[in-house]
């Protein structure tokens, strides 16, 4: 494999680190998925009304920046805090986990969706899950669009906050900021995509309400953004600034 990409050792698939970040990232991405989806039903239940107006579109993101906070900060000292499978796709991508690594991290991330979504259908008496649709009169391509060109900004983020071995004390806020791009993101793509940016926040939803219009869009979508975003930072300004001698290696969520 290219320098600085590995599969993982074999040590690793039962080390205690992997089971600790991997069940970090189960919780926190239980944790947003309940808060985010959460927050569509409640205002469904309380108004009645499928048409997504301006206050509901900023009481939405402002569920997902503050349940996203807290997920990437609970998470972060032990798994990275990615909590959606595109910004595990974009550390790939950039060499900064191994592949089994992030295989353990995507299942854990979809299997908290579904449990979450599965909550949320036991605690609401039955509401099904809504999760993600194109919006009417908006094309699958222009959703299409619309999610990369969000999740790149979303993984953009992540890299100059989290990741970036230079980002000095700018790692502190970076749950503040990954929160910030997230709610602006939402308010942004909210009307037209719904704004996912993260395929296990679509999966959960769609598996328990069983709605599938559009998928497909919740997985391509953020998948191309991220590689864009990891390619772009990793090897544009992070590889730009690092001495020719200097080898890179992947990093571990300890070194986030």
């Amino acid at each position: 494999m290219p320098r600085g990409y590995t599969f993982g050792r074999a040590e690793e698939a039962t080390h205690p680190d992997s089971a600790r970040a991997t069940l970090a990232e189960f919780l926190s991405t239980l944790v947003f998925v309940f808060a985010g989806e959460g927050s569509v039903l409640a205002l469904a239940k309380m108004y009645k009304d499928t048409t997504l107006g301006a206050s509901s579109l900023v009481v939405i993101a402002l569920a997902h920046a503050l349940s996203l906070f807290a997920a990437v900060a609970s998470s972060m000292n032990v798994s990275g805090g990615h909590v959606n499978p595109a910004v595990t796709f974009g550390a790939l991508v950039g060499g900064r986990v191994s592949v089994l690594r992030a295989i353990y991290y995507w299942i854990a991330q979809l299997l908290g969706s579904v449990l979450a979504a599965i909550l949320l259908r036991l605690a609401t008496d039955g509401l099904r899950p809504r999760g993600f649709s194109v919006a009417d009169g908006v094309g699958e391509w222009n959703a299409l669009l619309m999610e990369i060109v969000l999740t790149f900004g979303l993984v953009y983020t992540v890299y100059a906050t989290a990741i970036d071995p230079k980002r000095g004390s700018l790692g502190t806020i970076a749950p503040l900021a990954i929160a910030f791009i997230v709610g602006a993101n939402v308010l942004v793509g909210g009307p037209f995509s719904g704004a996912s940016m993260n395929p296990a926040r679509a999966f959960g939803p769609a598996l328990v309400g069983w709605r599938w219009r559009n998928h497909w869009v919740y997985w391509l979508g953020p998948f191309i953004g991220a590689a864009l975003a990891g390619v772009i930072y990793e090897f544009g300004v992070i590889q730009a600034d690092t001495p020719h001698h200097t080898h890179h290696q992947p990093l571990t969520p300890e070194d986030y």
